[in-house]
């Protein structure tokens, strides 16, 4: 634990060196931090991104991050995302005592952050959400709290000195996360886990960075597109018509001595 602390405000520091973060939504982080049960979901695309929202909450108090059983696997690294309250789990072997073990933390006012993904998209792009998270807010009674990271690159992925968004959304209430209807477990899963990828996919369209405001646009109005594609290639275009075409021939003018002769016969 003395780790943690010496440790996080030197992270903070090289963050802030490295990276350009901003933060948004924070009065959202404050209203669960009062000493309830809460799971923190946020989006997963880069291995830092766990760090990146530690150092963001800057929690004396450590929270409890579930991370890959493979992140460990390097003693350096193992080492480090220990000291800052990470957990491995086995994924797909049914780790039951891990998460027993964070579920009685995160009763007792521990925050617990969960990649509801399960997996780093590396697209910035939304993945599948998974179960877990909703699991363990449900069994400790927690508020889930929607969490979006957005770096400002092109393709949305990490990069040295790029820009970082980290979006704290609305808590969903605890009341949301239980199942109240056992032999309705699938839809009420379902249904939790459409609301977590709306809110979090709301939190992106509201403050993503200008190309992929861009990107998005273009993603919700295909017609634009789909009109420029229907149009033919090959279909001419009509000719300009000379100025002079449309007027009429003027009548020629006759000297006044030869319309007078004309007269005369």
């Amino acid at each position: 634990m003395l780790l943690y602390w010496i440790l996080l405000p030197i992270v903070w520091v090289l963050a802030h060196i490295v990276f350009r973060i901003q933060v948004i939504g924070r009065e959202n982080l404050k209203a669960v931090r009062d000493g309830r049960a809460y799971v923190i979901a946020p989006n997963h695309i880069a291995n830092l991104d766990p760090v990146l929202i530690a150092i963001t909450i800057f929690d004396w108090k450590r929270l409890r991050i579930l991370a890959k059983e493979e992140l460990f696997k390097n003693p350096l690294a193992g080492w480090f995302l220990r000291c800052m309250g990470a957990v491995s789990i086995e994924r797909g072997k049914g780790d039951t005592v891990t998460l027993e073990k964070i579920t009685n933390e995160c009763k007792n006012g521990t925050g617990v952050m969960i990649f509801p993904e399960g997996t780093r998209t590396k697209t910035g792009k939304l993945g599948m959400i998974k179960s877990g998270a909703f699991v363990i807010a449900a069994a400790a009674g927690a508020d889930m709290l929607p969490v979006r990271i957005i770096y400002g690159t092109k393709d949305g992925r990490l990069h040295l000195f790029c820009k970082v968004r980290i979006v704290f959304g609305e808590a969903i209430p605890a009341a949301d996360l239980q199942i109240k209807d056992q032999s309705h477990k699938i839809a009420e899963l379902r249904r939790m886990k459409n609301r977590l990828k709306d809110e979090l996919e709301a939190l992106l369209k509201a403050n993503a960075f200008d190309v992929q405001a861009a990107e998005t646009v273009e993603a919700d109005d295909p017609a634009p597109k789909a009109a420029e594609k229907a149009k033919p290639a090959g279909e001419p275009k009509p000719a300009a018509q000379p100025a002079e075409a449309a007027q009429p021939a003027e009548k020629p003018v006759l000297p006044e001595a030869a319309e007078g002769e004309t007269q005369g016969a």
